[in-house]
């Protein structure tokens, strides 16, 4: 059966390239109220990154059998990617964009974590091809993406320190 395969990776592929409109049109609504992009250099080599691993799966992974087990996982990543949409609003973004003045979002999932965003990032890249059984695919794409989160974070945290948002 190839239909769960197809099935999700279109699910996968719509739910990014909806992210995608919904952070742009956030992040023009966060500049037009004085917000700021700040790193955005390493932009590129993300979206590049996220759109080569789903290039992939689309190559390696239609028609290959779903793993219940981490489908199950990557569900529930969804429903914390969803908190954390919920929680932002219109502050979430693919970018790093400061609002001067603007309080650091503490409440729903970042209560517990600093950048639960980057966290369910991590867990989806991993836990969707495990889901296909490529288990090589989902450490290389693990270890690439670890690259880039190292840079990001390290900007972002660098952002928000110098806004003096973070305490």
């Amino acid at each position: 059966m190839m239909w769960p395969s197809i099935a999700l990776l279109t699910f996968v592929t719509l739910q990014r390239l909806g992210e995608l409109v919904l952070a742009r049109r956030n992040t023009a609504a966060l500049l037009a109220r004085g917000a700021r992009e700040v790193a955005p250099e390493h932009y590129p080599v993300m979206v590049a990154l996220h759109a080569g691993w789903l290039v992939g799966l689309w190559l390696l992974a239609a028609g290959r059998p779903v793993e219940l087990f981490w489908f199950g996982v990557f569900l529930g990543l969804q429903a914390l990617r969803l908190w954390v949409l919920a929680t932002l609003k219109e502050r979430w973004t693919t970018r790093i964009i400061i609002l001067p003045g603007a309080p650091l979002v503490r409440s729903g999932p970042y209560r517990f974590l600093r950048h639960p965003n980057y966290a369910i990032v991590v867990g989806e890249i991993a836990a969707l091809p495990l889901a296909f059984g490529l288990p090589f695919y989902a450490i290389g794409f693990s270890l690439l993406n670890a690259c880039v989160l190292h840079i990001r974070m390290k900007a972002e945290n660098a952002a928000l320190e110098s806004a003096m948002i973070l305490k």
